[in-house]
């Protein structure tokens, strides 16, 4: 019985943001025929507003909603760049927060963004090894295997947190500190409780991002366990 509720509890922790994250976005995401532009032109305006002319904003069907520092694009996602709904806004508002942090030189950012180049082609050879284990284990039979397996584990966990940590005041101060405030002087007070509720599902986007690798490699681990 604790095992059963025990790896409820695990899924529910592993499942749970990512479903609170959906039901937020969708529940706010009603067409508003009183709101003045779609997420992708308030994007567009509030790039100009804060000096960033040379920001592009692009509607995107395979990378997700976000802003990519090396390619300096804010990129939407068909629903959220061509719709007029509090969470297309607020998505959109969070998205240029992430253009305004590029342009201060927001310190956690920064980090996180060396800390990716760095560590995302480690964590691809990681795996790489470890598909390759369960045969050269066969092959070999050699215990020493195994550890090695067991330690590229931990270190692609390892770098995932590091990564996350600077990952979540980044979405936080995105969220807060930038989207929040613009968004107070383009949509009506009544739909800030909305517009925070999306803000703050963007912000732990990576959160459930975080809890998913955690689940990668507790596959690893029990794949590679034979």
């Amino acid at each position: 019985m604790l095992i059963v509720l025990g790896g409820l509890l695990f899924i529910a922790l592993i499942f749970g943001p990512q479903i609170w994250i959906r039901y937020t976005l969708n529940a706010n995401a009603v067409e508003r025929a009183d709101f003045p532009g779609t997420g992708g032109e308030l994007a567009r305006h509030l790039l100009d507003q804060a000096g960033l002319q040379d920001i592009k904003v692009e509607e995107t069907t395979t990378f997700g909603d976000h802003y990519s520092p090396d390619d300096k694009v804010v990129r939407l996602s068909p629903n959220f760049f061509n719709g007029k709904s509090v969470t297309a806004v607020a998505v959109a508002a969070h998205e240029v927060g992430h253009a305004i942090q590029d342009r201060d030189g927001y310190w956690a950012l920064d980090m996180r963004q060396r800390l990716v180049k760095k560590i995302l082609p480690v964590e691809r050879i990681g795996s790489m090894v470890l598909m390759a284990t369960p045969i050269v284990f066969l092959i070999t039979k050699s215990p020493a295997v195994l550890l090695i397996e067991l330690a590229l584990a931990l270190g692609i966990l390892a770098s995932s947190i590091v990564i996350h940590i600077f990952t979540l005041p980044t979405e936080f101060d995105a969220s807060f500190k930038k989207a929040l405030p613009i968004l107070e002087n383009y949509i009506p007070s009544e739909d800030m409780r909305g517009a925070r509720k999306v803000l703050r599902a963007a912000a732990f986007t990576y959160v459930a991002g975080a809890l998913m690798s955690l689940l990668n490699v507790a596959r690893w681990l029990r794949i590679l366990r034979f």
